[in-house]
């Protein structure tokens, strides 16, 4: 995988496939294996490109810098690099984080939006929100990433056919640096859009699985106050649906594009 030097970090990323791009984000701890299932079936229509964010897989950092709008100036970084003027910008839980805040920054480098299982507003989610910052938080300080990653990975892919899906999203993430992981996460449940969600008009495609961590009910409230959002609930899906439901993600993905 090629690797492409920015300002402040030397991003790793996969490009493949011609035509309109479409780039897709990771979630919080993995890489852009996350999209191991969406590349072929893209790739054949449009130029696919996927990247490790700051802070994980192969991307590597000069400078100690965390958060949402890093991520997001990197994506601009990158992007001006690869002389791309406009893209789709598909982020999955973090990564929608990263691909909301894109929206926001950069409107004029928008061409569609699509958030998997995230939210505009992670320092505002309630009590789901207070309970994941102190319960994570927690765990990390008096246990460590290994026993976390397995228990992440296990809510994520419980059924006993998923045992490698499991298997390979633990190994992900017990990979991360330990401060790399730790910072990504605080810095995310301190990040949100608040009023600012509005101002974003890009067609935008919201997915949400139907027994996701946070329910549909928050992703049905924040698509209301959206100019031009839709919400598509995928059925018997967890968190990870673009790797427990590819077929249906990928449809609907399809269906948006064709119609954006």
């Amino acid at each position: 995988m090629p690797k492409i030097n920015l300002r402040n970090i030397t991003l790793n990323y996969e490009d493949t496939g011609a035509g309109e791009v479409l780039l897709f984000l990771h979630g919080l701890g993995s890489t852009l294996k996350d999209w191991d299932y969406q590349v072929p079936f893209f790739a054949k229509n449009y130029r696919v490109i996927r990247v490790d964010l700051r802070g994980h897989g192969k991307t590597i950092m000069s400078t100690p810098n965390f958060g949402v709008e890093f991520m997001a100036e990197d994506i601009k970084d990158f992007l001006d690099a690869l002389q791309i003027e406009k893209c789709t910008l598909i982020g999955f839980s973090m990564g929608g984080a990263v691909a909301f805040q894109f929206a926001y920054s950069f409107p004029h480098r928008m061409k569609n939006l699509v958030i998997v299982n995230s939210a505009p507003d992670f320092n505002n989610m309630g009590q789901i929100g207070e309970e994941l910052r102190i319960n994570r938080t927690n765990d990390l300080k008096t246990k460590g990433l290994d026993p976390l990653a397995k228990e992440i990975a296990t809510n994520m892919f419980p059924e006993p056919h998923q045992i490698q899906l499991r298997n390979d999203f633990e190994e992900r993430c017990k990979n991360n640096d330990f401060n790399s992981y730790y910072q990504s996460f605080v810095t995310l449940m301190d990040w949100g859009l608040g009023d600012k969600l509005s101002a974003i008009t890009c067609p935008t495609l919201v997915v949400a699985s139907d027994m996701d961590y946070t329910p549909v009910e928050l992703k049905e409230a924040y698509v209301n106050k959206m100019q031009n959002a839709v919400l598509v609930v995928i059925k018997n899906s967890r968190h990870g649906v673009v790797l427990d439901q590819p077929e249906a993600f990928n449809t609907a993905l399809q269906q948006f594009l064709k119609h954006a």
